[in-house]
This record gives structure tokens, C-alpha cells and sequence, in this order.
């Protein structure tokens, strides 16, 4: 299994309808590519220190190979749609990860 991890940091002033958006519109179009079984949102509850609100966004796949179809022919129309939205509010960073157990 493969977990594709997005961590966000978005500013206070625009954080909650960040994260409505990203509950009700960006998650499930990231879902309804197919190539994910699994979707988790976290608060990253380290940093805040330095301002802005940080959440983890979790998906899940099966493969390598679905992550990189992904990453071919969903990912890049899809964080585009985030960027142009949200793109002057945030950061972001991403993390691949192989799951063990």
C-alpha cells in the first residue's frame, strides 16, 4: 500500500472555508478518480506557533502504479483547481510513503 501524504498550511484568516471546501469538493473529486481506497484529514497539532493552521491530508492507494497514474492523468488538473483557489493562502508539501504494516 502506498499513502500519498499532503500537508497544508493555510492562513488563519481563510483556514475553515479551506477545509469545507476540501471536505465537501476536493477530497471527493480526489476519490472519485479511483485511484485511492482511502482518505484521511488530520490537524497538525505542532507549529502553530508560526501562524496559519497546518492539516495533513492522507490518501491511500493500492499500488505505485495507481499513484503514478494519478499523478499522470488526475493531479495536475486537480491541484491547479486547489492553487487557483487557495494558491496565494498556502503551502503545501507532499510525502510518499510505503506502508509497512
Amino acid at each position: 500500500m502506498i499513502l500519498y501524504n499532503v500537508t497544508v498550511s493555510i492562513d488563519v484568516a481563510v483556514h475553515e472555508e479551506w477545509l469545507a471546501w476540501m471536505r465537501k469538493t476536493h477530497i471527493p473529486e480526489v476519490m472519485a478518480t479511483g485511484y485511492f481506497t482511502q482518505s484521511r484529514i488530520t490537524k497538525v497539532l505542532t507549529g502553530e506557533e508560526e501562524g496559519g493552521k497546518t492539516y495533513s491530508i492522507q490518501y491511500l492507494c493500492s499500488s505505485m502504479e495507481d499513484y503514478e497514474e494519478y499523478q499522470q492523468n488526475s493531479a495536475p488538473a486537480l491541484q491547479q483547481d486547489h492553487n487557483a483557489k487557495y494558491g496565494a493562502h498556502t503551502a503545501a508539501f507532499r510525502t510518499l510513503l510505503n506502508v509497512i504494516e
